[in-house]
């Protein structure tokens, strides 16, 4: 995504409500990628059962979708400080530490070019997969002037976006997507063979597979709306991700209108599956809102993030749910955002991103546990 102005935007919709001065103005907070709501110094909260041996990797700024290489040893995330004169997301890869006290030190991948964002390994844990805008420009892409728009909440789907192998230097060994417009938020299959990402080459933000020794691409997805930050299962033969559907002719002008100049309101997502060729497409919640950054546990279940019980919008949180949907359990508590879930390959451990124990600051960090089923 998967993801980084999703974040922030959805957060900042929440505060509408309780953001009107006495003039009746409309006050914003600054946009900060990762955003987020301001949290306290808390690790581990008191009924997070599953989280086991939990430990801070990075700390400060902003770091978001770290996801672990197929052996389990090493993760890939990227990474937004300008205090560090990084100053928008760039791609980061670092080896976990095998015992708690020794320090989780990561390397940036590539020149330093563009935006750049869903990062993966390869199965040979050789080269990663990630989208970047580099050809785009060298710079960052600019952030979207909302008032344009009526002070919506809007996030660029940057046209300039593809998708690029790489060795563990940084240096771009082949060009995986060459159509006009977004391409982005790619995952392989548990197998290494099968790529599965966001693009707009026919017209819509659908979900495509490439056959990486091929090319052979194939679109998955048909229903208006965006698709994306899809997962394969463990089994490989299902595919999770989120899915905005707009259905009254105002919301579908909307979508249509915002999407010619490559930009989507994400206000509203819920969690959908299918086969791994996109049959049997099902909806698997109705909670309205936010829904998102779903992922497979090692047993089939889903986890993903979501505000839905609150209306003020915040906090993020992750749930697991059956396959079908139901059944879904908390599972973690911070009071501004926990989400990007991955499990190790081996199911032992989970990793995510979160507000927790930054100090009050907007710092999102990545975090590592044991997994307690």
């Amino acid at each position: 995504m998967k993801k980084n102005y999703f974040i922030a935007i959805l957060v900042l919709i929440a505060t509408i409500s309780a953001s009107f001065n006495s003039a009746n103005k409309l006050t914003v907070p600054p946009l900060n990628t990762f955003c987020i709501w301001p949290a306290g110094d808390t690790i581990l909260y008191p009924d997070e059962k599953h989280f086991k041996n939990i430990r801070q990797l990075t700390f400060g700024g902003d770091n978001a979708e770290a996801y672990f290489s197929f052996d389990g040893k090493w993760i890939i995330f990227q990474r937004t400080n300008p205090k560090e004169g990084i100053p928008c997301d760039r791609m980061f890869i670092g080896k976990i530490p095998d015992k708690p006290g020794e320090n989780f030190e990561p390397k940036q991948i590539g020149g330093g070019k563009g935006r750049t964002t869903c990062g993966f390994f390869t199965k040979d844990g050789k080269s990663i997969i990630y989208a970047s805008t580099h050809l785009g420009a060298d710079t960052c892409p600019p952030v979207p002037d909302r008032s344009k728009y009526g002070n919506k909440y809007i996030w660029p789907v940057y046209e300039s976006y593809d998708i690029f192998m790489a060795d563990l230097d940084g240096k771009i060994t082949k060009r995986l997507t060459d159509s006009p417009g977004y391409d982005a938020e790619a995952t392989l299959s548990r197998d290494g063979k099968i790529m599965l990402f966001t693009s707009i080459r026919d017209g819509d933000l659908d979900l495509y597979t490439m056959e990486l020794r091929s090319g052979n691409i194939k679109r998955i997805t048909h229903e208006l709306g965006y698709d994306g930050g899809a997962w394969f299962s463990p089994d490989g033969k299902k595919i999770v991700w989120r899915a905005s559907r707009p259905k009254t002719p105002e919301e579908i002008e909307e979508y249509k209108n915002l999407l010619k100049e490559n930009l989507v309101a994400p206000t509203r997502m819920e969690v959908w599956t299918a086969d791994a060729d996109g049959s049997h497409a099902k909806q698997i919640t109705n909670l309205g809102q936010a829904n998102w950054a779903p992922n497979f546990l090692p047993d089939g279940r889903i986890i993903f993030c979501s505000n839905h019980e609150y209306k003020r919008g915040f906090p993020f949180n992750m749930y697991i749910t059956g396959a079908d949907g139901t059944g879904i359990e908390k599972i973690s508590r911070d009071k501004g955002f926990d989400a990007f879930p991955m499990f190790s390959p081996d199911g032992k451990k989970i990793i995510f991103s979160s507000n927790r124990n930054n100090g009050g600051t907007h710092d999102t960090n990545v975090f590592i546990a044991d997994w307690e089923n």
